[in-house]
């Protein structure tokens, strides 16, 4: 998709934020619009996130327009929103391939710009990563201004308040901007906010504040009731008091799409001392009716047609492991008045919408607050409910001190489902579940198991939630099953029991398959004629069926989409030594590095971790 010039006349003269700075202020709202004209189109023609960029283009223009970046940080928080930045800084032509194998970073990459200062994919870093640049900033001295952008649900995080209340007690210059989406502004109040924040911002007020504390110094009497009398002044009309209270100068709330409005109240903060937090208010899916009226289901959107004012048809197909793992909530809740589901702020994701709406008073939504979900979980065990936690492979690592010491320690009857395990495509390295297996393996008391079809994903995650001697994880991947027919009444699989899928009469190569892998597997064995086991459980791994075909064959091999170290193919090694018993073995999975964004089977094929693949590295391994 080539940029258009003639139908962006503006945004075409602002390829950078160098050029931006050349464009006179009173064009800026012109700007503004084709920016996010030019938005809607090139994710229409890409897919990608969606919402969250569109509520950011006045606020993108306005801190591009006022800072000097990339010598000023501009550090964003999450990156959903951050499109309309890689737009203005020397991207644009490249977004059709944002997401896609070999394009665009999803989120903001150091490695891919200057601009980009801080990777990142996660929620809650902004804050931290950008104080620890204003205090080296500090030290520098060369007058380097940072500012964090963060949005209203990432506030739930607890690292966000400890940034906050170390960021308020440092005192170094820095700007945190608010990006609140939840709540619209009605015209008075936002012109009465827009008015003040100005007016706070401005010279004069800051002058007059910052000489009546100099004055008041040693008349601590009347400070306090100067201090006193203008937080009740300002706090008559802005919600700020908790952030005075950390130690910043709060400013807002104000109109996030008024750009000219934004441009002067950040003129004004851009050299005030110490730390400063401005709260503006923006509207999700701003400029395109569908995703105003539903920011949620166009929060990341397939490629589709922007003039047709919906998301294209999807067919009918496989359900999802998410809808499998939502429909046995349903049917689990329907006789289990104890079952209690949590998810941090992954309702939709998790696949637990239904759920939500059937049982609300057995659902959960902790926010984005990995670490209090665990432990929220372990609370509700302690008390005899039957606590399932829903997360994402790739968040749970948020959340591994309380998975290790709320819930495995006290050796707590927790169920995890874990979402996302494995190959996840295009959001990239920050998502991939490259790493669950490994960090579970270690914990004691922990129970894993990796579930090869939809219908053992059911019936372990009924394994687990039955399971009263300990933690249980259920660790499936994203997208479709695998077409296997789910069987509706659940049974319990005995822990840590293995079953033999492929028996080969040759018995020279044995494939012990962890999870979604073995339908790739089984193909590549047809071809090696190999014994294939469906192992099931990572922990504890069925000794006797490994130790069965080390004996009888020759090789062994491990498939699993985990990372190779520490994942359940080191698990096998370790249990061939234990019994001392020397036999070649061939670990297959993620190698020792970040897996980049891309298509989900193009990763995989890349990775050769698809039939011809598997196939392809055990016949080199048999080759040596």
């Amino acid at each position: 998709m080539s940029f258009d010039h003639s139908q962006y006349p503006v945004l075409a003269r602002a390829n950078t934020p160098e050029d931006l700075k050349q464009i006179p202020q009173s064009q800026l709202t012109q700007l503004s619009d084709e920016l996010r004209q030019f938005l809607l189109q090139s994710v229409g023609a890409s897919s990608g996130h969606f919402a969250s960029g569109l509520g950011t283009v006045e606020l993108t223009v306005a801190l591009h327009y006022v800072y000097n970046t990339p010598f000023d940080r501009l550090v964003w928080d999450v990156g959903h929103q951050a499109y309309p930045h890689k737009i203005l800084t020397n991207r644009r032509e490249q977004m059709h391939t944002i997401r896609q194998k070999n394009g665009l970073h999803p989120f903001p990459w150091r490695e891919e710009s200057e601009y980009d200062t801080f990777s990142v994919g996660h929620s809650g870093t902004s804050i931290s990563a950008a104080l620890g640049m204003a205090v080296a900033a500090e030290r520098e001295g060369k007058g380097r201004k940072v500012v964090s952008v963060i949005g209203d649900g990432a506030l739930t995080g607890g690292m966000v308040f400890e940034a906050l209340n170390h960021a308020g007690d440092l005192h170094d210059d820095m700007l945190v901007v608010l990006n609140d989406n939840e709540m619209s502004i009605s015209e008075n109040v936002g012109a009465l906010n827009n008015h003040l924040a100005q007016l706070m911002s401005g010279r004069f007020y800051t002058t007059i504040r910052e000489n009546s504390k100099r004055a008041l110094k040693d008349m601590p009497v009347l400070k306090e009731m100067a201090k006193r009398t203008e937080e009740h002044l300002k706090g008559m009309v802005v919600p700020g008091t908790l952030f005075e209270e950390l130690g910043f100068n709060y400013i807002g709330p104000i109109d996030g799409h008024d750009v000219n409005g934004l441009v002067d109240t950040l003129r004004n903060m851009r050299n005030l001392k110490g730390p400063q937090f401005l709260h503006i208010m923006t509207k999700k899916g701003r400029g395109y009716e569908p995703a105003e009226k539903d920011p949620i289901g166009w929060h990341a959107v397939p490629k589709f047609d922007p003039s047709q004012f919906k998301k294209p048809a999807t067919k009918p197909g496989l359900p999802t492991f998410s809808q499998v793992f939502g429909k046995f909530l349903c049917d689990m809740a329907a006789t289990d008045n104890k079952l209690m589901a949590i998810t941090p702020a992954m309702r939709e994701g998790s696949g637990m919408v239904e759920f939500s709406q059937k049982f609300p008073k057995q659902y959960f939504d902790a926010a984005i607050a990995e670490q209090h979900a665990v432990t929220l979980g372990a609370g509700f065990a302690v008390e005899g409910l039957n606590a399932i936690v829903a997360i994402y492979s790739t968040f749970l690592q948020r959340g591994y001190d309380q998975l290790i010491h709320d819930v495995a320690l006290q050796k707590l009857p927790v169920l995890f489902a874990i979402d996302r395990g494995g190959i996840v495509g295009a959001d990239g390295p920050t998502h991939q579940g490259a790493f669950d297996l490994s960090f579970m393996r270690c914990i004691p008391n922990m129970v894993i198991m990796a579930p090869s079809d939809e219908n053992e994903c059911r019936q372990m995650l009924y394994t687990g939630h039955m399971y009263q001697d300990g933690p249980c994880a259920v660790r499936y991947p994203r997208g479709s099953a695998t077409g296997a027919e789910q069987v509706e009444q659940m049974t319990a699989i005995e822990i840590g029991k293995g079953v033999l899928r492929r028996q080969s009469e040759a018995k020279k190569v044995a494939m012990l398959n962890f999870g979604t892998t073995l339908a790739a597997t089984l193909a590549a064995a047809e071809q090696l004629d190999a014994s294939v086991a469906d192992m099931r459980f990572v922990k504890p791994i069925d000794e006797a069926l490994v130790l069965e075909l080390a004996n009888s064959h020759d090789v062994i091999v491990t498939i699993e989409e985990n990372a190779i170290m520490g994942g359940a193919g080191s698990g096998v090694l370790e249990l061939l030594q234990k019994h001392k018993i020397t036999k070649p073995v061939l670990q297959i999975g993620l190698p020792d590095e970040f897996i980049k964004h891309g298509a989900p089977n193009e990763i995989i094929a890349e990775l050769e971790l698809d039939a011809a693949g598997i196939e392809k590295q055990v016949r080199a391994y048999l080759a040596k």
